[in-house]
């Protein structure tokens, strides 16, 4: 017994910020960003939308691609890094607006990492018996914890969510997950008092993420009992794209489709791997049944990963 991902939804809130839009905030220009990051727009919530808001509008389009209805969900499970309420959860409140009755609710916060930790958790409940049909989602609000003058760091976030539906199945399509932590670097990406603002030591992450994790997805692969040149699709934690790509190479995913909505829609941190899976679903670029990875990495030092069947 295992799960099986049956469908997917993503949100993304309407106001889209430019490189453009960057310049009149702080000295930047589109130039220096595509360059550095390969970003060009990102979307921003309103000041009145919360973690909430999106990760609930991306689960009810994941619920109706599903063709289940709220009430046959009995695990909800959030991965995020900026809801500002400690209690109630993310997840309590996304099951309370979708009408779900009775879930397990948990929200989970590794960071950049925390979809495929989430992922993982509810693949492990499921194959364990505890649940039978789960909504896993990352949804993440970065740019209410940004200081808008500094450029190393606003001109690389936005805002969205994406979610999946996890059901049980006979034959397993999501491998076991291989996951883990650098706590010894876990200062490299913070959000923390007094500032409470997203920094970060970007070189540090760049060497890290380059040179330590292509041997890790690697080890994804091999854990799933396939090669990295048996993949149909890639989607990373979309970071940046001059980490994506490299990373993307070292891999060895020489036939696969690579997820770069980092490029239109920033880093959006839990969100960003499931969004990104969404889109490229929805537009039929993966095939049916193939294997794709999905692998987060971000503060903690924290990295998860795992291969799933593309619904």
């Amino acid at each position: 017994m295992g799960s099986r991902v049956l469908a997917l939804g993503h949100y993304q809130p309407t106001r889209i910020l430019t490189n453009d839009d960057l310049t009149e905030l702080v000295d930047t220009s589109d130039e220096w960003i595509r360059t550095r990051v390969g970003i060009r727009t990102r979307h921003i919530a309103g000041k009145d939308e919360s973690v909430a808001d999106m990760a609930a509008q991306a689960a009810e389009k994941a619920l109706a691609n599903s063709g289940l209805a709220a009430d046959e969900i009995d695990l909800v499970v959030v991965a995020t890094c900026t809801a500002v309420d400690r209690s109630p959860n993310t997840a309590a409140r996304v099951a309370l607006r979708l009408g779900i009755p009775a879930p397990a609710a948990l929200d989970i916060n590794t960071v950049c990492s925390g979809f495929s930790h989430a992922l993982a958790t509810a693949d492990h409940a499921i194959s364990a018996g505890s649940a039978t049909r789960a909504l896993v989602i990352g949804a993440d609000k970065l740019t209410a914890f940004t200081d808008w003058t500094d450029r190393t760091t606003c001109v690389l976030v936005g805002d969205g969510a994406g979610a999946l539906v996890v059901v049980a199945a006979e034959q397993p399509e999501i491998s076991p997950v291989v996951w883990g932590s650098v706590p010894d670097m876990g200062h490299a990406i913070r959000i923390q008092t007094p500032t409470n603002t997203f920094s970060q030591e970007g070189q540090a992450v760049y060497r890290w993420v380059t040179t330590a994790l292509p041997a890790v997805a690697r080890q994804v692969c091999e854990r799933a009992g396939i090669t990295p040149q048996e993949l149909g699709g890639v989607v990373l934690h979309q970071a940046n794209l001059r980490i994506i790509e490299p990373l993307a190479h070292k891999i060895g995913a020489v036939n696969a489709v690579i997820a770069r909505d980092v490029v239109e829609s920033g880093n959006t941190s839990a969100g960003s791997i499931p969004l990104a899976f969404s889109k490229i679903v929805e537009r039929g670029e993966i095939p049916k049944g193939a294997p794709v990875l999905l692998f987060g990495f971000g503060g903690g030092l924290s990295y998860a990963g795992q291969i799933v069947r593309c619904p």
